[in-house]
């Protein structure tokens, strides 16, 4: 069976197309600049033909039609027609407490989606222009929704409510909620299997830093703290992201500033985190190689962006009574090995001691990074949101979630 994956953004589609029986990947790739002249996209297949192309796409339908024509063109395309594609599996981003699992895309899951918009303004409502664009060109193809929150849906109450007035949770739904959910449950899964150890009965700190970046305590295989809270914007210091913040401090801000609340939401979401400390950039390698060429503010950001997640995973350790393994994923996670090395420094008193010659050795491949014999293992996984996607939307057809 091929199953296509839709990831709607604000101004962007990515997509996968998947054989799902053996998870091949037939064909991805991506549109950015919807709605903007001279549109981009760009097209992979597996045996490496890649085309790009820039036209005019006025929005997510017009995108997605434009997918399904690479997918089947003649010179690029990957199947013969678009009865081949047996189901698609959408992103999305929030589902609030109405989502704990994956779920097959009815007329009733919909409206339960369009009230989540309310917590994911910039993400939901492309997320169900996706969805709502394949049931006017594909009508007869069955569609699913696999939600970044769900996941982190076993949280305890006393872990994801707020300190706030009761009246705002049972108002406003106003809780902790995390994202970044299916990329820590896969990577959380996939480090029991690399560990040899029962993933019901471990104890899992992942690590999902990329320009977003966020933690989880994964405690017997479900989900027991995460970093980001309502909103992505909670948590570890990020590109451009504050992260965790003294509230009083941004009402100080404002009243000084003369902010209003789009210009103290820009300045928290797209100011901040490593571009706002740096004054350099969002991008590490970038900050990286200033901080190399001497600059302070470089190496402040760096300092700050380690010692922040080495603080969560010691408190992550301890909320969960001890841990036994440590997982890095994500752009980051995944690409630099001295990132990784100064966060899992000093970690002795756990129980990890860290293989730094493993630890330089790779990018971007799974490897065990702790020595050998060391009670605490640390591990490079790399994630694949996508294909934990085309995985559970084949569970659901199969009636197996």
């Amino acid at each position: 069976m091929k199953i296509l994956v839709l990831n709607c953004g604000s101004s962007s589609i990515k997509y996968q197309l998947f054989n799902i029986e053996n998870e091949e990947v037939l064909a991805k790739g991506v549109i950015e600049k919807i709605g903007l002249k001279e549109s981009i996209i760009k097209n992979k297949r597996n045996d490496g033909d890649v085309v790009k192309l820039n036209e005019n796409i006025a929005d997510h339908q017009e995108g997605i039609k434009k997918v399904l024509d690479i997918l089947v063109s003649k010179d690029h395309g990957s199947l013969s027609s678009l009865d081949e594609i047996g189901a698609v599996g959408h992103r999305v981003v929030h589902g609030g407490e109405a989502f704990n699992s994956s779920v097959s895309i009815t007329d009733e899951v919909i409206d339960k989606m369009e009230e989540c918009i309310d917590l994911a303004p910039l993400h939901n409502p492309p997320n169900l222009t996706g969805i709502n664009s394949i049931k006017t060109l594909l009508p007869d193809v069955p569609q699913c929704g696999v939600f970044d929150t769900a996941f982190h849906q076993t949280m305890p109450q006393y872990a994801f409510m707020y300190a706030l007035p009761y009246e705002m949770y049972e108002k406003h739904d106003v809780r902790r909620y995390g994202f970044h959910g299916t990329s820590h449950r896969f990577v959380s899964k996939r480090a029991a299997e690399i560990a040899g150890m029962d993933y019901n009965n471990c104890k899992i700190i992942t690590c999902h830093l990329g320009n977003g970046a966020s933690i989880a305590a994964i405690k017997n295989g479900k989900s027991v703290d995460t970093s980001m809270g309502l909103t992505p914007v909670e948590g570890l210091m990020m590109g451009t992201r504050g992260g965790d913040l003294d509230l009083g401090a941004l009402f100080y801000i404002m009243k000084k500033e003369g902010l209003d609340i789009d210009g103290a939401n820009a300045l928290i979401n797209k100011k901040s985190g490593v571009l706002g400390i740096s004054g350099i950039s969002s991008d590490m390698r970038e900050v990286e190689e200033a901080e190399a060429a001497g600059n302070e503010r470089a190496k402040l950001a760096l300092d700050m962006y380690h010692y922040r997640v080495k603080k969560y995973i010691g408190a992550y350790a301890a909320a969960m009574g001890g841990v036994d393994i440590i997982v890095l994923t994500g752009g980051i996670g995944e690409n630099g090995p001295e990132t990784r090395e100064e966060i899992l420094r000093d970690f002795e008193f756990l129980g990890l001691e860290l293989d730094v010659e493993a630890n330089a050795k790779k990018r971007g491949q799974e490897v065990i990074i702790s020595k050998k014999g060391s009670k605490v293992k640390a591990m490079v996984v790399p994630t694949d949101e996508e294909l934990v996607i085309a995985q559970d939307t084949y569970k659901i057809l199969k009636g197996e979630l």
